[in-house]
């Protein structure tokens, strides 16, 4: 699906609140897959805006199935928004050539950030394989990225200068407990981290996790075997056992017991769901997170009421009509 017209359906509205100045906040969403999925979409988008959030990044979709959209998606965010995008990347679904015209294209439009991801393989092709000549792994893809801005620099001093004064960035996933899909363990996360690091990532993003505990030590882990790079708590708004239910099946990051009957017994699930999320951001910004990267599900009250009830939000924030 090409969705028409983006640049008109994104508003100038003065914002909602106010982030916390000292910390680095951003929202990921996910391109919509159908019409009627647009207009909540940017009512969503233009709400997250509204708090001027550092960056938000538009995901590829498992396969990179959403490509076309998400590229619409971020040119759009370059172009007519105060936030600038991260853009999603995956090695899945494309081979090196078709992999280096998306940098290329994204590069071109202004876009300066970057996730770099391995990516899902699609659901058809659980045993998927690059080609041969194809980019195998996130390092690998983020050596490709830097590759390619390096040769442009070499193009032409201008590049030399953007760089300068818009310096790239590009972000990588990491898991603080390991990895349930790939087995990995927690010092394998590190290790894989260290190698990223090394191919010219320039900040981490954790993938979802539920024990607060556990963000510190992986920080001091990493830190010891040599991490460099800001690593961000990733967080996801509890709003209901069935939602964590679902995303349990889709990462194997499985929800603590007592949070689902927690959420099952309340009056309100929504609403304790949101608190037992805003404890853990506030625990995760007392343990020194350097900021909080939420994960929407294209939903902003959420995850701004989570913002608001771990008093990350120097004004309160209320649901515009």
């Amino acid at each position: 699906m090409v969705i028409p017209d983006l640049s008109e359906r994104l508003s100038s509205n003065s914002p909602l609140a106010k982030l916390d100045s000292r910390l680095v906040f951003s929202f990921e969403m996910m391109p919509p897959r159908t019409e009627k999925a647009v207009e909540p979409f940017f009512t969503a988008l233009n709400d997250l805006l509204r708090v001027r959030p550092n960056f938000i990044s538009i995901t590829y979709g498992a396969g990179g199935k959403d490509r076309s959209n998400a590229q619409g998606l971020v040119t759009t965010l370059v172009n007519d928004s105060p936030t600038h995008p991260i853009a999603h990347l995956t090695t899945v679904g494309a081979c090196r050539e078709e992999i280096c015209t998306v940098i290329e294209g994204y590069l071109d439009q202004g876009v300066r950030s970057f996730l770099a991801l391995r990516g899902d393989p699609p659901v058809e092709q659980p045993d998927w394989q690059p080609e041969p000549n194809g980019v195998r792994s996130a390092a690998e893809l983020v050596s490709l990225i830097r590759l390619i801005e390096a040769r442009r620099k070499a193009r032409h001093p201008g590049w030399v200068l953007r760089d300068a004064v818009q310096p790239l960035t590009i972000a990588v996933a990491t898991f603080v407990n390991g990895n349930p899909q790939t087995g990995t363990s927690q010092a394998q996360e590190i290790d894989n981290l260290l190698v990223k690091q090394e191919a010219g990532a320039s900040l981490a993003i954790t993938q979802l996790f539920w024990e607060p505990e556990l963000y510190p030590q992986f920080v001091d882990r990493a830190r010891r075997a040599g991490v460099r790079i800001p690593i961000v708590p990733g967080v996801l708004p509890p709003v209901s056992a069935k939602r964590l239910a679902r995303v349990g099946e889709l990462t194997g990051v499985q929800a603590p017991e007592p949070l689902l009957q927690q959420l099952q017994s309340a009056k309100d699930e929504t609403a304790e769901g949101i608190a037992a999320g805003a404890e853990l951001a506030r625990a995760l910004v007392d343990a020194g997170a350097p900021g909080i990267h939420i994960y929407t599900f294209n939903k902003s009250e959420p995850a701004l009421r989570l913002l608001a009830g771990a008093g990350l939000l120097e004004a309160p924030y209320r649901k515009v009509a």
